[in-house]
């Protein structure tokens, strides 16, 4: 008797990559993000967010994608990352860099399953720092993971558009894998866990846990915590029922005093 085949997601591949951003940050040549624009749409993705752009659009923006300038015409300027994973369920930092006090660490295949596990929730964001210095640390505190290219040690200089090609094919492999069961949860927005950091700091102010002369990293460590436990929307609403229940009880004991 013959097993069942597994079902593959090459039906569903379309739909899983429509919901994934790449955004760019703070990009000073315009040729790289035409190129981007090029090595997105090769691999069927086709949401494009820029941040702060230094210059866009551009004629060498037009020039460097090629065929892929529907991609560029639909791109979306924004002001700062947040305007640019606003609705987003979950985003990869992608950096050359190690960084003190991180997030979990991904290689690009491991990011990308995720990426795509992700989107059948919302939308995603693969994230990009500007060519010379690459994401700041505060915008990888913005993100739910870090992912990084296994370049070699020797020269670990990626071309922008060379590294979205790498995480493109990746996606596009992810996407078109076996399904795996899906899940039955509703993930916490992008702006729903900036707000619960906002509340969670001004909650730590005001019961005397969080020094504003010497913070240290009290809130980097916070968000580093919260993004290994991927909080669903139902999660966030307790905890910030249980940050509004601990400030008014500082409030009543102040008044006591």
């Amino acid at each position: 008797m013959s097993l069942p085949s597994v079902p593959t997601s090459e039906s569903n591949a379309p739909s899983l990559l429509a919901n994934v951003r790449v955004v760019l940050c703070q990009t000073s040549h315009p040729g790289n993000i035409g190129a981007c624009a090029r090595a997105m749409k090769t691999m069927g993705l086709h949401q494009l967010v820029l941040v702060n752009p230094k210059f866009f659009p551009h004629p060498e923006a037009e020039a460097m994608a090629s065929r892929a300038t529907d991609v560029l015409e639909s791109a979306r300027v924004c002001e700062n990352l947040d305007q640019a994973l606003t609705g987003t369920v979950y985003a990869a930092a992608s950096t050359a860099r190690q960084r003190d006090l991180s997030h979990a660490v991904l290689s690009p295949r491991e990011a990308a399953a995720r990426l795509m596990q992700e989107a059948r929730h919302g939308p995603v964001a693969l994230v990009m720092g500007a060519e010379k210095y690459g994401l700041t640390a505060e915008e990888v505190n913005r993100c739910s993971v870090i992912t990084m290219v296994p370049a070699s040690p020797e020269y670990s200089s990626l071309n922008l558009a060379a590294a979205v090609q790498v995480f493109a094919y990746e996606l596009r492999l992810a996407a078109l894998a076996p399904a795996l069961p899906q899940q039955v949860f509703e993930p916490a927005t992008h702006e729903e866990l900036e707000r619960f950091y906002t509340h969670l700091e001004r909650m730590l102010l005001d019961v005397g846990f969080l020094d504003p002369v010497a913070p240290r990293r009290l809130m980097q460590r916070m968000r580093r915590l919260f993004a290994r436990a991927h909080l669903e929307r139902e999660e966030v609403s307790i905890l910030r029922g249980i940050l509004a229940a601990a400030q008014e009880a500082a409030r009543k004991e102040r008044k006591v005093d």
